[in-house]
């Protein structure tokens, strides 16, 4: 497996190209991600998004317009990609694939699991890819995903992290902004996130 990153645009959103091989994942395309995502990849077979907030999801339609890729989005955010909720101009794309709670897909080969983690967005997920985990706008490196905004949900923010702490295997984390971190390391934080709910 070899991973790709780069944070694009204003809020530094961290796209991803994983490949195996030969073939491309690409992961939360977000504002100005479409240039370096067509410089880098050659045998682009899918998008997953994490969530549906725009800076995530911003080059989808663009890149599904190139490679005639499918995309794979959570289905309690698939509107957030099609409406634009936060006005921000975000060009409209629409997920082939809606992925409901936890669900396995295996894609052109590629075993790809999303799990369920709510609060952030109401389908934030984490996406596991073999023993790497892409945690979007959830769990970031010794911090976790705002549950502040228009359709986010604290409640469901600390059952997520009561249910993260869970987590048996230590995967590498490659997070939406940042730099990387790994479950057992930011295990030892999440007490004290849980302060705050």
């Amino acid at each position: 497996m070899e991973i790709m990153h780069r944070a694009c645009g204003a809020y530094g959103t961290n796209c991803y190209i994983v490949t195996i091989n030969d073939k491309e994942l690409i992961i939360d395309p977000g504002v100005d991600a479409f240039a370096w995502v067509e410089r880098n990849v050659r045998h682009p077979v899918a998008i997953l998004n994490t969530h549906g907030h725009f800076d995530h999801v911003w080059s989808n339609a663009a890149l599904v317009k190139r490679f005639s890729v499918p995309i794979y989005a959570p289905k309690d955010d698939c509107f957030m990609l099609e409406n634009d909720p936060f006005l921000q101009g975000t060009p409209s794309s629409k997920a082939d694939v809606e992925v409901v709670g936890n669900q396995s897909f295996t894609i052109e080969g590629i075993d790809v699991t999303f799990l369920h983690c709510p609060g952030h967005t109401p389908g934030c997920s984490m996406i596991r890819i073999v023993d790497k985990l892409f945690s979007g706008d959830f769990i970031f490196r010794r911090s976790i995903g705002r549950y502040d905004f228009p359709y986010s949900d604290a409640s469901q923010m600390r059952r997520s992290l009561e249910q993260f702490l869970t987590l048996q295997d230590d995967w590498e984390i490659f997070p939406g902004h940042g730099e990387k971190t790994s479950v057992k390391e930011e295990q030892k934080n999440i007490p004290y996130w849980l302060e705050y709910f």
